[in-house]
């Protein structure tokens, strides 16, 4: 399994995702401030990870404060949890694991425990929420498989495998099922720009697991689909709204449209972590913009004039209409998703 992160001893470790797939390279995070930084710098990405980064990062300031009461620890525990809110608006996955955290604290102090018993309660949560993520990807994987062909290509947009979780993958979990399973998989993968995921990681993961892949540039996908290359589009989430609008990385708005053309399925695969009921639309969801030398310059050399206007959103929402199916851990949901989800969350409750 691709490490992804692990906390160790002497903190928490990520592979360094800014330099895949040249240089295999890792990063270790020993204070809750540095595994800010490696979530807001992109060295750990994809929202499932970030989500559980945040946990981890929370559990490292728990371990290093110098609080000698959990009453004193109280507005540090706060402000952990405030700067790694700061660090990504659009994963909603990261906001989940933060107020799972503020949950379980509020009720150690409500129990009275030890500052020593909150170390130790909040680490735990953390490692299961790792432990959550994995066994989440590998359901979802079953769901999503029955819904792709026996032989056929399937198109993914962005990294939305094990780099983007703990383990397996929520899209890539999916294909990885399907072959698994025997069926017969070729992947084209989105190169996805302006921070090739796709071309960088994407590739890199089913390599690694002898999966044929396919590198595309962004703007091939149409060609390909009118050509009846592309029998299946499956792409991760960052936020899934209470309708089913659903905020992916950009350029997937394109391919989603692009597949309802053509008469190719879409799906979204995506824990349940990744539904954000309190959000009514994807009007609402925030999206994130980040810097333009993302856009100006790749590997170290400009691309474009100076002076010129930069515009980087790192997200897009695709209309719940263009989705055929939303995959998750608790099963395979269809329209209409306001009320699919709405069932689904009471049930689940």
């Amino acid at each position: 399994m691709i490490p992804t992160l692990a906390w160790t001893p002497n903190g928490v470790r990520f592979i360094d995702q800014t330099k895949l797939p040249l240089e295999e390279s890792y990063v270790l995070a020993t204070t809750y401030e540095q595994v800010a930084i490696v979530i807001e710098t992109m060295v750990v990405r994809g929202a499932p990870a970030i989500g559980v980064s945040a946990a981890y990062g929370i559990a490292l300031g728990a371990q290093r404060t110098t609080a000698l009461t959990p009453h004193l620890f109280a507005p540090e525990f706060d402000a952990i949890c405030a700067r790694l809110a700061a660090t990504r608006p659009t994963a909603v996955n990261l906001f989940w694991a933060i107020d799972r955290m503020k949950r379980l604290f509020a009720a150690l102090l409500e129990e009275n425990a030890t500052l020593e018993q909150i170390k130790e309660r909040i680490l735990a949560e953390a490692h299961a929420m790792y432990e959550e993520d994995i066994a989440a990807c590998r359901t979802m994987g079953a769901f999503g498989a029955a819904l792709l062909p026996d032989q056929g290509a399937v198109l993914t947009h962005c990294n939305a495998g094990a780099l983007a979780t703990c383990g397996y993958g929520t899209a890539l979990g999916v294909i990885r099922s399907a072959v698994e399973q025997g069926k017969r998989i070729h992947v084209f993968a989105d190169e996805t720009r302006p921070f090739l995921q796709g071309a960088r990681l994407t590739a890199w993961e089913l390599m690694a697991d002898n999966i044929p892949t396919t590198v595309i540039c962004d703007n091939m996908a149409a060609s390909l689909m009118r050509a009846g290359r592309i029998q299946a589009v499956v792409v991760g989430a960052d936020r899934i709204a209470a309708n089913g609008d659903t905020a992916n990385k950009i350029g997937t708005y394109n391919v989603a449209i692009l597949a309802k053309e053509h008469g190719i399925p879409f799906y979204v695969a995506a824990p349940w972590s990744t539904i954000d009921i309190a959000t009514a639309t994807g009007d609402a969801i925030p999206i994130e913009e980040r810097a333009a030398i993302e856009v100006t310059h790749h590997g170290g050399k400009q691309l474009t004039p100076d002076g010129v206007g930069i515009c980087n959103p790192a997200f897009d929402v695709t209309p719940a209409k263009y989705i055929t199916a939303i995959v998750t851990e608790r099963g395979v949901l269809r329209a209409p998703y306001a009320e699919s989800l709405r069932e689904m969350e009471l049930v689940a409750n």
